[in-house]
């Protein structure tokens, strides 16, 4: 009789003990990951040379360079980015989900193909043929890359959450009067709305923290993004927690939306 109990106690003991160990680990992983992040909070916390601590930091941040255009121009790149990228990728992401046939396979293999290539076989052709039409040197050149190495993986990302999404409810929408692109607009992309965002915010971050394509096409210290700035300020820490805002402020914004998709509520009824 008391076999049992104390067969419990082990059981209870052993997956305690490999909760701690997980918890520990978890603990690790996370320092380690963090360590930059930490490090240079304890630089900009740290009084320089000037003296003054953390404002004669912030007040020698914008003597590296035109430290507000550069996040301009980084902001007004990404943003746009992230727009055209989803506004192209949220239809093709619904041709790969519930489209069929020969074309929509060819599609699929072009998309999967573009994606797997590394961008760096692109950029000794691309910056001929930018050099040829004048967008080396130009934003809108750098958007276009931009947009190009984005619009692959957002593809894919959204097609996955449309497949997530019965296709009976785009058939009551038919049958309640609505086109196809009525069903896609009020019933699919509002479901799918985790997905969306989760390839919006993947764009952004991708074209935020670029820098060897930036450092390629732009040449002008008034075109540079935040990325080529922070290495022309010598990895300024203080410059380096700047560019970090825009990231956490787009991911604190964004991420309480990611409760709203899903099908559960549509479904209630059927």
């Amino acid at each position: 009789m008391t076999a049992v109990p104390e067969r419990r106690v082990r059981v209870r003991s052993r997956f305690r003990a490999g909760a701690w160990i997980r918890f520990a680990a978890l603990v690790v992983l996370t320092v380690v990951l963090l360590a930059p992040l930490l490090s240079t909070f304890v630089r900009v916390l740290t009084p320089g040379e000037r003296g003054g601590g953390v404002l004669a930091q912030l007040a020698g941040a914008f003597t590296y360079g035109p430290v507000l255009t550069w996040l301009g121009n980084s902001l007004m790149v990404t943003a746009a980015t992230v727009v055209v990228t989803v506004l192209v990728s949220a239809p093709a992401g619904y041709v790969l989900s519930r489209g069929r046939g020969r074309g929509v396979s060819v599609f699929a293999l072009v998309i999967f193909g573009l994606q797997s290539l590394p961008i760096i076989l692109f950029l000794v052709p691309l910056f001929v043929l930018f050099a040829l039409v004048g967008l080396v040197d130009n934003l809108l050149g750098l958007g276009i890359i931009y947009i190009g190495m984005g619009i692959a993986v957002a593809t894919w990302t959204m097609a996955a959450a449309f497949d997530s999404i019965p296709v009976d409810l785009e058939e009551a929408s038919w049958l309640d009067g609505c086109s196809v692109f009525g069903g896609y607009w009020r019933i699919v992309l509002p479901n799918a709305l985790p997905g969306v965002l989760s390839a919006a915010i993947f764009t952004f971050l991708l074209a935020w923290n670029d820098y060897w394509i930036a450092l390629v096409f732009i040449l002008s210290n008034a075109n540079y993004t935040m990325g080529i700035g922070l290495a022309a300020s010598y990895g300024s820490p203080l410059l380096s927690l700047i560019g970090l805002v825009p990231p956490l402020v787009v991911f604190l914004v964004l991420h309480r939306f990611f409760s709203l998709g899903g099908v559960s509520g549509s479904l209630a009824g059927t």
